[in-house]
This record gives structure tokens, C-alpha cells and sequence, in this order.
């Protein structure tokens, strides 16, 4: 095989991707989710850390941010065999960020699309090795949430679990709304996809699930789409029929719907050894030999740069650098690196540092050199100067210039604002009645004039398509990716979106209880600026007036405007009842109400 890292693996940065995020340089695009992105980097030994950055979406919000820091300083407590640690951070920047030690194997979700089902003795170990990190997890006081496929990567010497307990921070945020859920639908727990309490034994359902899919090489309660998959889940039984008859006592239990009911941790690892025919013992040997041969893939690491561009101004720790800008290490101090066989142990996190970093510029000839430190030394603080420059030569005052500036300035001032009085009256009743919907004007009330708040530049929008909304079921503008989420009633109390059949009328509708909408005519193209000028406005609007293709504007209470577009309802023979819509929101858009 070639030296050359994999395209598909390491893909190089784009115009639109930083250069340098808190003083790491990064190397290439691992991949990208539903809170940020991720890239590969180095610590200044030459570790390889993978390097999340979240959405700007999510890091406007302020309580996310709060339960991010949260999140992020109860994950760098976890220090097991079977995770990948957190190495270094910053929850307060313009947009906050997360490192992690890099693991050189693939997802469970890649293997088995590539290669299908593992055989018994893989599925037992990978069961083992999981159950082993969210005990490590769940001692740190954090439920996972989102353990799927695709957060379990195979390493060489076993599984390791990563993003545990960062969906957490997307939960009953601003962003997710009232009672959403967190977590992926196919691995979902029952209480999780009825928005009940999350527990440990959450994990435990998705355990289950990780067990019987990398069994099966599919989700035990099959695909479709995802309010078909939340249905079986809650209501019905998994089709277990092709599991292996050694699993099943596992399986079976770990699924069972009711929390109380399902095994403790250490109850897993024990039956998994009692089922297994063979001792379990991790080892090089863990995965079919096709598996291991893509660890070897994602040893052949994209190389750091080795000389960066000229010196400029440092950034600041929390600072992105644009595409192009030079280098200058800043950020906090890194702790030792993992390896992947014994996780070192993260040190404290420091507002700044890196001293040292693998494309720092290279010492003049003659300067001293010093050996790197060993493992686990935290290297203080480098004491930095500036060198010294002469000071620049004074300009000479111009007094009178600038006192006749002065005066000119300020006899200006005072014809504007004898201007602004003389009309003050009927530009307020003006404003006051044609004031675009979203903004408003405000006075003293006794003839005085007040400073007019300058308008918030507008969020920009975020698209979602192919959004499927079940009769009963609601959806909130915050929650990103929305999903649907069962309604307690026929009310739809707290939904901003919601999809509702009166069975005795056979009346469909789409409504919204946190809000209103209008459906826009033909001519109407729909933006945030037809949603904020539109007068039309209702709770709810008849499927009969709505057609393939039909625009909604929609405002929620909580000051999201989104344009929900009508793509059908299901068919007659389907057996489930959902209509589909693709959605543009704007975030935050317009004054939340109840907050004045």
C-alpha cells in the first residue's frame, strides 16, 4: 500500500476551515457531525490529538455554553483504558473547542458497512470493552446519551468510547427546547425517545443495541425513517431472530423497555464471560484480520508542518486564525498524551502556554537546544519579550486645527438635534405604527427623546430537509437536528410545530403552540424578511390548503423564525401517519417573549 494517508480519511482543509485553533496547528478534516467539526493535530511532542470545534449555532447559545464547561471539566475526570481522554480545551472562546486523544481505528458504524457483522469472540470483547468505559463514565457522574456505532472506534487493542456525556450540553438548552431529546434515533432509549428521565440505564439499552448491531451488521429495530424507529422502540419488541443463540440472554435484557429491569454493568461483563466459549482476553487479535487492516490505514498520519510562515502578532488563546495566517503558538498547556494502550493523565488546564509545539520555527544557528520533556511534565510558562524598538517620534500638535474641528463639530451637533426635536413628535407616532414585525421603538412618554437600540445583525439560517413529523407529534425550532418528540395531549401545549388529525372530523393540520404561522401565497418567496413583515398570522393551517411545496412561516414564542415547506403526507397504505416538511431557521431572530 502506499505511504500516502488515505484522501478519504484525512481530508485536507478548505478556505472556510481555521488554520490554527488555540494554538494547534491543524492538519487535516477527520470528519464532521451535528455539533461541530473535527481535525486532526499534534501536541508539542508530536501526539496526534483529534480536534473537535463546535457549531456557531450551538456556541451562541449561552446555556449551552454553561453546560459545555460542565461537561468538558466532568470528561476530563474519566481516565479508563476503553476511552479516548480529553487532552486540552476551551469552553469560553468565539467558538469553543475540544481535544481528545486520536485513536487509529475505525468506527464500529465503518467496520461493519464495510465489512459487516463480527464474529462471537469480537462481539463479546467489544461488549466487554464498553460495558468496562461506561462504568469508568458513569463513576464520573456522566450518562453518555448518545452511544452509537458511530461513537465506539476500534482500536488494536480493544474498543474505545468516545464523545460521552457532550449531547448533554445540546440538552433542554435554548437551542433543544422543552423536553427534547438528545441522542441518535436508532440507539435511542424508549425513555429517551419519549423525552422521560435519563438514567445510567440509558447506556445500558444502547449497550444492547451496539451489542446485537455489531452482531447483526444492522439496527435491531431496523431502519426507516426515524419516527417509524422511535414507534418500534417505545412499543414494540426487536427482531432478534438472527442473532446468535449466545447473545440473545444478553441482548434480551439490556433491551427490556422498563429502566429497572435492565443489568448493571458488572452483571454484562459477567455474562459475557459465562457465554463466551473461549477465555476473553483482549489482545492484537481482537478483530477479524479486514478490520485490523484499517488501523494500520489510519497509522499513516498526514505530517505536521515542519517551518511555518514569518512571525506575527500572537493571537489570543481563544482566537481562530484565518486560512493563511502565520503561526504562533498560544493556548493551554497540554497534558501528557495517551497512548493507546495506557491514557496518561491529564494535567490542569492553563489560560495559556504551549511553550513548545512540532512546527515551532527552528533555533538560529548557535542558539542553545534542550532536550523535549519526558511524558507527563507540564513545561511553565514561557516568560516572552517583546524586543526592543526605539520609540516612534513625536508628530507635532496642531491646536488650532483641531480647536476650530471642535467648534465646527460641535455647532453641527446642535443643528441636528434642534432638527430631531422639532419632528420628534410625529416621527414617533410614525415608527410607532409601521415598526417592522420583530422590532420595536420606545420614548419617554413626555416629550423627551431616547436613543433608539441599533438592531442585532440577523442569525444566519440553518436548513434541514426531509424532516418527518408524525401525527401527535411535535418538533422545536431550537433543537438541532429537530426532531420529533411526542406530545402528552391533543393540546400540543409546548410544541412550536406539531402535526394533529381530529380522528371524528378527519380535520389534518400543522399548528404550533409556542407561536403562530401563515401560510404564504404563490407569489411570496419565503425569507426572514417576508416572515417578519407578514400580518396574516393564525395557530393553525388546514393540510387541505396546503400542496407540494406550500411555504409556512412560523414564529415560536422563544423568538426562532423558520419557514417550514410542505413535502406531502403519507401514503394511505404506510402505516404509519406522518406528514414531511423541510425546514430554514433563523435562530434567535426576533425578542423572545416574556423577556421584555
Amino acid at each position: 500500500m502506499s505511504n500516502t494517508p488515505s484522501a478519504n480519511l484525512f481530508k485536507p482543509l478548505q478556505e472556510s476551515d481555521p488554520v490554527i485553533v488555540g494554538g494547534y496547528r491543524l492538519a487535516a478534516v477527520l470528519g464532521s457531525g451535528g455539533m461541530g467539526k473535527v481535525y486532526l493535530s499534534y501536541t508539542p511532542g508530536g501526539r496526534p490529538l483529534a480536534l473537535k470545534v463546535i457549531r456557531p449555532e450551538f456556541s451562541e447559545d449561552p446555556e449551552f455554553r454553561r453546560r459545555f464547561k460542565q461537561e468538558v471539566q466532568a470528561a476530563q475526570r474519566v481516565q479508563g483504558l476503553y476511552t479516548a481522554p480529553v487532552i486540552d480545551s476551551d469552553t469560553d472562546g468565539a467558538q469553543p473547542w475540544l481535544a481528545t486523544a486520536y485513536v487509529p481505528g475505525p468506527s464500529l458504524a465503518h467496520a461493519v458497512a464495510q465489512h459487516g457483522g463480527l464474529p462471537l469472540r469480537s462481539v463479546l470483547l467489544l461488549t466487554v470493552g464498553v460495558a468496562e468505559a461506561l462504568h469508568v463514565i458513569h463513576g464520573a457522574g456522566i450518562v453518555h446519551r448518545d452511544l452509537k456505532p458511530a461513537n465506539v472506534l476500534l482500536a488494536s487493542d480493544g474498543p474505545r468510547v468516545i464523545d460521552f456525556g457532550i449531547a448533554r450540553a445540546a440538552d433542554a438548552t435554548s437551542l433543544t427546547g422543552t423536553g427534547v431529546s438528545v441522542g441518535t434515533p436508532a440507539f435511542m432509549a424508549p425513555e429517551q425517545a419519549s423525552a422521560a428521565t435519563i438514567t445510567p440505564a440509558t447506556d445500558i439499552f444502547a449497550l444492547g443495541q451496539i451489542t446485537a448491531f455489531a452482531a447483526l451488521g444492522s439496527p435491531a429495530y431496523g431502519d426507516g425513517p426515524s419516527h417509524g424507529v422511535l414507534y418500534r422502540i417505545v412499543h414494540e419488541d426487536p427482531d432478534l431472530s438472527r442473532l446468535p443463540a449466545e447473545l440473545l440472554p444478553l441482548v434480551s435484557r439490556c433491551l427490556i423497555r422498563d429502566p429497572a429491569g435492565r443489568p448493571s454493568l458488572t452483571e454484562i461483563i459477567e455474562l459475557c464471560h459465562e457465554l463466551s466459549p473461549v477465555a476473553l482476553r483482549q489482545g492484537e487479535d481482537w478483530l477479524p484480520q479486514a478490520v485490523a487492516g484499517s488501523i494500520t490505514e489510519r497509522l499513516r498520519l498526514p505530517e505536521p508542518a515542519k517551518t511555518p510562515p514569518p512571525p506575527a502578532a500572537a493571537p489570543t488563546p481563544t482566537e481562530f486564525s484565518p486560512p493563511g495566517a502565520p503561526y504562533t503558538p498560544t493556548g493551554s498547556t497540554v497534558s501528557s498524551a495517551p497512548t493507546q494502550s495506557a491514557p496518561g493523565v491529564p494535567g490542569p488546564v492553563t489560560p495559556t502556554g504551549h511553550p513548545m509545539h512540532p512546527a515551532y520555527p527552528t533555533p538560529a544557528p548557535g542558539s542553545p537546544t534542550y532536550p523535549l520533556p519526558g511524558p507527563g511534565y507540564h513545561t511553565p510558562h514561557p516568560v516572552t519579550q517583546a524586543p526592543y524598538a526605539p520609540p516612534a517620534p513625536r508628530k507635532p500638535k496642531r491646536t488650532g486645527l483641531i480647536v476650530a474641528a471642535s467648534v465646527v463639530g460641535v455647532l453641527v451637533v446642535l443643528g441636528v438635534i434642534g432638527s430631531l426635536l422639532s419632528d420628534g413628535s410625529s416621527d414617533d407616532r410614525s415608527n410607532g405604527a409601521n415598526s417592522p414585525r420583530g422590532t420595536s421603538s420606545s420614548g419617554s412618554g413626555d416629550g423627551g427623546s431616547s436613543a433608539e437600540k441599533q438592531p442585532a445583525a440577523d442569525p444566519k439560517p440553518v436548513s434541514y430537509s426531509g424532516v418527518d413529523v408524525p401525527e401527535g407529534y411535535k418538533i422545536m425550532l431550537a433543537d438541532s437536528p429537530p426532531r420529533p418528540l411526542e406530545s402528552e395531549d391533543a393540546a400540543y401545549d409546548d410544541g412550536d410545530l406539531y402535526f394533529g388529525v381530529v380522528r371524528f372530523l378527519d380535520e389534518a393540520s400543522i399548528g404550533t403552540a409556542n407561536g403562530e404561522l401563515v401560510l404564504l401565497n404563490n407569489t411570496q418567496k419565503g425569507s426572514l424578511e417576508t416572515c417578519r413583515a407578514e400580518t396574516r398570522y393564525a395557530k393553525e393551517i388546514g393540510l387541505d390548503q396546503l400542496s407540494n411545496g406550500s411555504e409556512i412561516c412560523v414564529l415560536s414564542d422563544a423568538g426562532h423564525v423558520a419557514v417550514a415547506t410542505y413535502r406531502g403526507r403519507s401514503d394511505q397504505s404506510d402505516p404509519g401517519s406522518y406528514v414531511t416538511i423541510d425546514l430554514r431557521i433563523w435562530r434567535n431572530a426576533a425578542e423572545a417573549k416574556g423577556n421584555e
